[in-house]
């Protein structure tokens, strides 16, 4: 067989396998990849400040940053679900859905996380991490106030695009493999945070996932996520102003005592 003849065969077999692909999980796919790449590139806080050509600690780069993710993860998608996957949000997983066994996951994840992220705060190194808004935050109570506005926004898009696009997306064709899907890239974009973050990724992109393939709506991995967050940010910027590290109860008192 000649090579121009093997090379028909094999485009015969692509096209005969591309015609097999459903459409809808299909589309999902390709459309997280190219979300997920503009959000790198375009999206970023290193890509803000190359545009202005600013000095910025971080705090406008960061609304920028939560802003543009925010449009990217959670405005676009929406209007696609309609427009072109001709579907309902509330498919997927934009509803209230099972909200007391919502509630009550959310509030025993919230609990069980804090001890460990009271030890990992305990580090200067993971400490001086957050917030992510750089000084101008740490050092401006008021303004850490409406800065966890913009990162709530970041949040519910961060939530809605893997536990809700991509996992319910998924969910009929995959079943529970879908939960598994969306945390890979989900614990990939954690590349750059403090070691324990990005490796507790793993895990919590599964149980994230799980609660809201059980609650039927990724609101309440929102509501743990941004809840995680706010603690975060809050502690580290008390860690900061009382210059007090370390898990002990000596080390607690001191962030209300100086």
């Amino acid at each position: 067989m000649s090579l121009i003849a093997e090379i028909k065969l094999e485009l015969r077999s692509l096209i005969a396998a591309i015609k097999t692909l459903s459409f809808k999980e299909s589309f999902i796919f390709i459309s997280v990849a190219i979300i997920t790449f503009v959000s790198m590139y375009y999206a970023s806080p290193n890509f803000f400040r190359k545009i202005f050509d600013t000095s910025d600690d971080k705090f406008y780069s960061s609304l920028y940053w939560f802003s543009a993710d925010g449009v990217l993860m959670l405005i676009i998608p929406l209007i696609l679900i309609p427009l072109v996957l001709k579907g309902k949000p509330s498919e997927y997983g934009f509803r209230i859905g099972d909200y007391k066994f919502g509630l009550k996951s959310s509030l025993l994840f919230v609990a069980l996380m804090l001890p460990f992220l009271w030890i990992a705060s305990g580090s200067k190194s993971f400490a001086s991490t957050y917030p992510q808004g750089g000084p101008f935050v740490r050092e401006n109570i008021s303004v850490l106030l409406y800065y966890e506005l913009f990162v709530g926004f970041y949040m519910l898009a961060w939530e809605f695009f893997w536990r809700g696009y991509m996992m319910f997306g998924l969910k009929q064709k995959f079943g529970f493999y879908a939960i598994f899907i969306q945390m890979i890239p989900f614990f990939i974009l954690h590349r750059g945070k403090p070691e324990i973050e990005t490796f507790a990724s793993i895990f919590a992109g599964l149980i994230l996932g799980i609660q809201a393939w059980r609650a039927n709506s990724f609101i309440y991995c929102f509501l743990v996520h941004w809840s995680v967050m706010i603690f975060i940010d809050v502690i580290s910027v008390l860690r900061y102003r009382s210059q007090s590290y370390g898990i002990g109860f000596d080390a607690f008192m001191k962030l209300f005592t100086n």
